[in-house]
């Protein structure tokens, strides 16, 4: 059998890892299939399906392999959080939960979930599963730290094929935006040391999916549509519309962090919201924020944001929280490429949430190998000076205005 490259400065934390889940797996036999499995999507195969894992590890057939994700008995569940423990213990805390979905492209009807749906993956409408990920990472690395397979309607209303797949009767329809405040809820609940909370704007333009981080206390810059709409106090707008009525001395030319060819330098702009009044505490604990990220090469490419963060924050940190969330992509092509993620050939849901679930712990391994304490770094910025309404310059940052002075005495629940 071959052994993992540089094994003797992998073997101590191989094996803390593998006596972390051990009791997950009441049988000897499914111990030692279970590291087998785990060494294998670590190792140099080819293709890490059932038959080259089998292999790998010597054995006649992938039978035994096989059972372990559609047979045997042990909680997926239970080893996700160990994966959580263990990555939240590594990495260190205050760190940034990142949601975001990828998708897993297959062949056939049967595989649980499967159907045409759009996936980033390919970039286009396509045959595939999707699920619904989050990530923890901080100044010392990133990994995955949970997971969710979406079931479209298609799926969830044919009950029938639902128990084919071995979907449990109690799974019911889901949208992404549902599974990923379970998603939260999880993490927040397990003590996950998280202070941020970021995601795309499928996500980020859901008011549900910011009320619940609100609400759980946690600060978040999460992306939006150029659509979306701005409700406050201060008056009611389109965030382009907004973004675009802002004065040249508020943009700040800031790095969000490191990228593969270095700093990703734009020019950020951003103001504070007015505290609403029906859910903010008085004096506030967070201000509300709108967000903007311009292109240097092409001013017109434009990225926009909502974020809520703690009272005294100031631009860069807004800026490098969005940054972060490009480590979840990190996350994907890694796991997927090193570990396996995407190439189970298992159909049947409980087989998808096991082989996701030790690809996730093979990849939180090599997560924890990397991981070295590292500074962060700060941004240099210049002050803007004062502007024109509705930006308006209020101590330390800018802030939207009132449009008149007569406000309306009930404060609307969106923002």
């Amino acid at each position: 059998m071959d052994v993992i490259p540089e094994v003797s400065g992998w073997q101590a934390e191989l094996e803390a890892v593998f006596a972390r889940v051990a009791g997950r797996f009441a049988r000897a036999d499914l111990r030692w299939r279970m590291r087998d499995y785990v060494r294998g999507l670590l190792a140099p195969v080819g293709r890490k399906n059932g038959w080259q894992l089998a292999e790998w590890a010597g054995h006649r057939d992938p039978a035994g392999l096989q059972h372990l994700l559609n047979g045997a008995r042990w909680d997926a569940d239970a080893v996700r959080d160990d994966v959580r423990a263990y990555v939240a213990e590594r990495l260190g805390p205050g760190g940034v939960l990142i949601i975001d979905d990828t998708g897993f492209v297959k062949k056939g009807t049967t595989s649980a979930g499967v159907g045409r749906q759009y996936t980033g993956t390919s970039g286009k409408i396509d045959n595939c599963q999707i699920g619904v990920f989050a990530a923890y990472a901080t100044g010392s690395g990133r990994a995955l730290v949970d997971r969710e397979l979406y079931l479209p309607k298609a799926w969830t209303s044919d009950r029938d094929r639902c128990r084919a797949a071995k979907i449990p009767d109690a799974r019911g329809f889901a949208t992404k935006g549902e599974l990923a405040r379970d998603i939260v809820r999880r993490c927040v609940a397990a003590g996950l040391p998280a202070t941020w909370v970021t995601a795309d704007e499928a996500y980020g333009q859901d008011w549900n999916f910011r009320r619940l981080l609100e609400q759980l206390g946690l600060g978040y810059v999460v992306a939006v549509p150029k659509s979306q709409q701005i409700k406050s106090l201060a008056g009611f707008w389109r965030i382009d519309q907004l973004v675009g009525e802002a004065p040249a001395d508020a943009w700040q030319r800031l790095s969000c962090g490191d990228g593969a060819k270095g700093p990703r330098v734009y020019d950020w702009a951003a103001a504070k919201l007015p505290a609403n009044i029906v859910f903010d505490p008085d004096p506030p604990t967070h201000h509300r924020w709108v967000l903007a990220r311009r292109s240097l090469s092409d001013p017109s490419e434009v990225a926009y944001y909502l974020a809520h963060a703690p009272v005294g924050i100031e631009l860069p940190e807004l800026a490098r929280i969005a940054g972060s969330r490009w480590a979840i992509e990190e996350c994907f092509q890694a796991a997927k490429n090193e570990c396996g993620l995407d190439e189970y050939e298992v159909r049947r849901y409980v087989g998808w949430y096991r082989h996701i679930t030790l690809a996730m712990l093979a990849h939180a391994f090599l997560t924890a190998l990397a991981a070295q304490p590292s500074a962060r770094e700060t941004a240099e910025t210049n002050r803007p000076a004062l502007s024109l309404s509705p930006w308006r310059r209020s101590g330390g940052c800018w802030t939207l205005s009132c449009p008149t002075p007569a406000l309306n005495s009930t404060a609307t629940a969106m923002h």
